[in-house]
């Protein structure tokens, strides 16, 4: 049997308070810290989707029952055509963008179709677009627009506004990607045999658009 001494005594005291020691020091780092505060959470501001902006340089739009303003402009002959000559009967005027794109081709080519319904009404149709007489012609050529009236509403000076758009609201500021810029916003106007506006169509979609000015004309009579 092995003889306890005082040493090993003193052994074993040493060996028991490094446990506990070190079982303390266990003990103490497996207490978790009080978790920081969290900052109250709070939704974030929802910005609204960017809308193409769209606001008016000259003036809003001609309202029903207002005055049509007059002009006088030229059309892909060369032929100068006023508004007040033509008082006494109806008159579609149409303004789109620009000659030979897309949309405009296709409303052009609605209005070149049905023109012998709007002759029947007594009615005389007008195009215009900030286009130059002879990109008119070009048109008028390329699409086989025959009888249909195109006029141009070429600003004075390059990058200028065009007048007879300007004086009835549709020169408008635009933006496509990001990008800001000046335009005509596709708008028509019936004008009544007194030369008041009897009916507007806004931002025009190009589809079933002529049907719907053919029913407005009809009511006139």
């Amino acid at each position: 049997m092995p003889t306890i001494t005082k040493s090993t005594i003193n052994k074993k005291k040493s060996s028991v308070k490094k446990v506990a020691t070190k079982k303390a020091v266990t003990k103490k780092a497996a207490v978790k810290q009080p978790a920081a505060k969290k900052a109250p959470v709070t939704k974030a501001a929802v910005k609204p989707a960017v809308k193409p902006s769209v606001k008016t340089s000259a003036g809003a739009l001609i309202a029903v029952g207002a005055a049509a303003p007059d002009f006088k402009l030229m059309d892909s002959a060369g032929k100068a055509v006023a508004l007040s000559s033509l008082k006494g009967k109806p008159v579609v005027v149409y303004f789109y963008p620009k000659d030979d794109t897309s949309g405009c081709t296709a409303e052009a080519c609605d209005f070149r179709d049905n023109l012998a319904q709007f002759k029947k009404l007594g009615c005389t149709v007008l195009g215009i677009s900030p286009d130059s007489v002879k990109s008119h012609a070009k048109f008028v050529a390329k699409q086989s627009l025959g009888a249909l009236t195109l006029l141009a509403d070429e600003p004075a000076t390059e990058g200028g506004t065009p007048a007879v758009c300007a004086a009835y609201g549709v020169w408008q500021e635009k933006s496509m990607y990001g990008r800001a810029y000046m335009g005509v916003v596709r708008t028509t106007y019936v004008i009544a045999k007194d030369g008041t506006v009897a009916e507007r169509f806004e931002k025009v979609s190009v589809t079933g658009h002529v049907d719907a000015v053919l029913a407005a004309v009809a009511k006139l009579r």
